[in-house]
């Protein structure tokens, strides 16, 4: 069966801030209306606790431990994700997002795709990106983008997009708010469904929106939480992590951002409209696989589960508010919805996406056979430089966390290790889950004997880190937090 195949990931998204998962603020109407004719998983989880470690489980359906895969250092070897056997399946394939791990660095995510649409950040998105052409042409071409500027049809708007390419790279401070902010969520719809009108065979598509990571930046539609106050207090922070959990800056400001985070979440639940709507007016969404879901969620100054810190934003925390995700699934032919309780794994994807193509996916397809695992990894090199400008103790932040999350008398359960502590989780659903009392060894021998088939799975490949990447994506990882 050629079913096409569409993996949309809310970047940074926690279930607990949706409405589709029960939040007070309706930031998700679409996919509470989409969730009539979808599968709704109430305790999905992602893999790791951070965009890179997650994604590569998504993609090749691997455990963060067994494919080992967290820094720029490494890379995936060649055949592994999911999307280079759809590829090489006759697939047209595509990645539409400024997620520069997904879309720029060479750790082994692009390699799947056939167009890769990465950042956009330039006044003029008709005219000549710099950015694509660094990457078609290599760095320091500046006679050929000229070339190429004033041999197009904007020649003014390509060589305005130069200019402001450059000021961002090298005098970000000269330029206005407006051309230093994220590219959202509408601009890569529009990529996406201009791609996708021109296909005429299967195709699969992986679209990242990151509206809801740092910065949070909605348009003033959609900014019903947050406000001119919240904006001035993002605005005035050095930084949006660190700065707290140092003491620099007080968790109440943390917390105020959370407003802003909302509405960038309903920014994107409105373009995943767009897009469902276009794809059902052109015909071939009930012949798509179409999975909504996170990479990993955020942290507003929750307690930690396991470690004596609060947690912010995302990263190292295996909290709730950080791997707990949204999950929605409308499988190819699927008009009624359905909803699963038992917990979730991403890991699955590359399977649902065998059994979308065979026919045999249902709404247990997310769901593995034995437990459900998530590993947060502590702190690389780099960051653990960046922490430091903050952070005199930096061991809460290091070592890898372990879970295990299961079903008991009709109650999922959520067992966690870090170091020599190890806690129990009573996870309610999305808004509630609280520590309860029991054996730390218990707990500690639950995780052991349920990590015990997970081992290195030899996929990891040495990657040539930042040091070749480009100006605009050394400042795009650094403006994410990721070094």
């Amino acid at each position: 069966m050629a079913a096409n195949v569409l993996l949309v990931i809310l970047d940074s998204v926690r279930a607990r801030n949706c409405s589709l998962g029960g939040a007070g603020n309706g930031t998700t109407p679409f996919c509470e209306t989409f969730a009539d004719r979808a599968t709704t998983y109430t305790q999905a989880r992602s893999p790791g606790a951070k965009s890179l470690t997650s994604h590569m489980s998504i993609f090749t359906g691997l455990h963060v431990e067994q494919h080992n895969i967290t820094s720029a250092g490494d890379s995936l070897a060649g055949g592994y994700s999911v999307f280079e056997r759809l590829r090489d399946d006759g697939y047209a394939t595509g990645v539409f997002s400024e997620n520069t791990w997904v879309t720029d660095v060479e750790v082994g995510l692009k390699d799947g795709f056939d167009t890769v649409e990465g950042p956009r950040n330039v006044p003029f998105p008709d005219a000549v990106d710099p950015k694509s052409f660094v990457a078609e042409e290599g760095q320091g071409q500046y006679r050929e983008y000229l070339k190429a500027s004033l041999g197009g049809d904007q020649p003014v708007r390509s060589l305005t997009n130069g200019l402001v390419t450059k000021l961002t790279w090298d005098f970000p401070w000269l330029l206005p708010e407006s051309l230093r902010t994220s590219t959202p969520a509408d601009v890569y719809a529009d990529l996406f469904l201009d791609w996708e009108r021109e296909q005429d065979g299967p195709w699969a598509a992986c679209i990242n929106f990151m509206d809801a990571h740092i910065p949070y930046e909605p348009d003033p539609e959609f900014d019903h939480w947050g406000g001119p106050d919240a904006r001035e207090i993002q605005d005035d922070l050095e930084d949006l992590k660190w700065v707290f959990l140092g003491g620099q800056e007080p968790w109440w400001k943390r917390r105020a951002l959370e407003g802003l985070y909302d509405g960038a979440i309903a920014q994107m639940d409105a373009q995943l409209r767009r897009i469902v709507e276009t794809l059902a007016e052109r015909g071939s969404l009930d012949e798509t696989l179409v999975v909504v879901t996170s990479d990993h969620g955020e942290g507003f100054g929750e307690r930690s589960e396991i470690r004596d810190v609060r947690v912010a934003e995302h990263g190292v925390a295996i909290h709730e508010g950080v791997t707990h995700v949204p999950l929605l699934v409308k499988y190819p032919g699927q008009t009624e919805g359905a909803t699963v309780t038992e917990p979730a794994t991403l890991t699955r994807f590359p399977d649902v996406v065998a059994e979308s193509r065979e026919g045999t996916a249902g709404p247990e397809s997310f769901v593995p056979e034995g437990p459900v695992l998530v590993s947060a990894v502590g702190l690389n090199d780099a960051l653990l430089d960046r922490a430091g400008q903050y952070i005199d103790d930096l061991r809460p932040y290091t070592a890898t966390a372990r879970a295990v999350l299961t079903v008991e008398d009709g109650t999922v359960v959520k067992d966690v290790t870090w170091r020599d502590r190890a806690r129990r989780v009573v996870v309610r659903d999305a808004q509630t889950s609280y520590a309860v009392d029991a054996d730390p060894d218990a707990v500690r021998s639950r995780v052991e004997e349920a990590f015990a088939d997970v081992s290195d799975a030899g996929v990891r490949a040495k990657g040539k880190g930042i040091e070749g990447a480009s100006d605009a994506t050394r400042q795009r990882l650094e403006d994410l937090g990721y070094v």
